[in-house]
C-alpha cells in the first residue's frame, strides 16, 4: 500500500471513529470537526487528503504554513486552515493574512498584536483562547483563574473569541482538564471547544469537544520539523 492510500485509510479511520464516539455520547453526526494536523508535512503529502474530501487543516509555524498552503488553496479555496501552535508577535501580520482560525491567543501582548494586524489588513479571522489548563511552565496559555479576564480583554480589543482550545499535561488523565475548559468556555458564552488529539480524542468527544486535532492517526509519524 502507498504512502496516499494509507493517508485515506488513516483519514477514513479517524473519521469513523469520531462518528463512533459521537454516537456514544448522544451526540449528533456532524457535531465535531475533524482538524487535521498536517505540520511538518509537505504539500504533496497532504493533497491525498484533500483529494479525498478534509479540508480543515491545523498547522504549528506560521513560517512553514507559508511555503506549502497559498498554493494548496488555489486548487482547494473552500479549505479552512486552523494556527494551532505558539504565535509569536513578529509573524502576527503573515498569520492574519493566512489562517481562518488562530487557535493559540495566550497572552495579552498576541492578543494587541493580532488585533492591530486585523485592523490595519480588514481581515478578521476567529480566535481560540488557549488555556493551560495543567499549569505548566514550559506550555504556553493562559492559567483557568486569568482566562476570564484574558477573555473580556480580548474581546475589547475588538477580537472575535469564538472558543477555547487546550493540551492536558501529557502524564495526566486528560478529562479533568476537558471539563475545566468546557466549564470555563460555559461561562462564558463560548460554543467552540478544540481539544482531544490522536490519544484521547474520543474522551473529549464525551466531554464537549467540537474540533479534534488529529495529525499521528492520519499522516503517520512526523519528518523532523522545518525551522521557524
Amino acid at each position: 500500500m502507498n504512502a496516499s492510500c494509507e493517508q485515506v485509510n488513516g483519514l477514513l479511520a479517524v473519521k469513523a471513529a469520531i462518528a463512533a464516539a459521537e454516537d456514544d455520547a448522544g451526540r449528533p453526526v456532524g457535531a465535531v470537526t475533524l482538524v487535521a494536523v498536517s505540520k511538518t508535512h509537505d504539500a504533496d503529502t497532504i493533497r491525498p487528503t484533500l483529494d479525498a474530501g478534509q479540508r480543515v487543516f491545523g498547522e504549528n509555524r506560521v513560517q512553514e504554513a507559508e511555503g506549502k498552503w497559498p498554493a494548496l488553496r488555489a486548487d482547494f479555496p473552500d479549505l479552512e486552515l486552523h494556527l494551532i501552535g505558539p504565535l509569536q508577535s513578529n509573524k502576527a501580520r503573515e498569520a492574519v493574512a493566512l489562517f481562518d482560525v488562530i487557535e493559540s491567543v495566550d497572552r495579552p501582548k498576541i492578543a494587541q498584536a493580532l488585533a492591530e494586524e486585523m485592523t490595519r489588513q480588514g481581515r478578521h479571522p476567529a480566535c481560540l483562547v488557549q488555556i493551560n489548563t495543567g499549569l505548566e511552565e514550559q506550555k504556553a496559555g493562559i492559567a483557568p483563574q486569568q482566562a476570564d479576564a484574558f477573555i473580556a480583554s480580548c474581546r475589547a480589543l475588538g477580537l472575535s473569541i469564538i472558543g477555547l482550545m487546550c493540551i492536558p499535561p501529557v502524564d495526566e488523565n486528560p478529562a479533568p482538564h476537558f471539563a475545566l475548559l468546557r466549564e470555563i468556555a460555559r461561562r462564558n458564552g463560548l460554543t467552540v471547544l478544540s481539544m482531544g488529539m490522536s490519544g484521547d480524542y474520543q474522551t473529549a468527544i464525551a466531554l464537549g469537544a467540537t474540533h479534534v486535532r488529529v495529525g499521528t492517526a492520519i499522516f503517520g509519524s512526523r519528518p523532523k520539523p522545518l525551522a521557524e
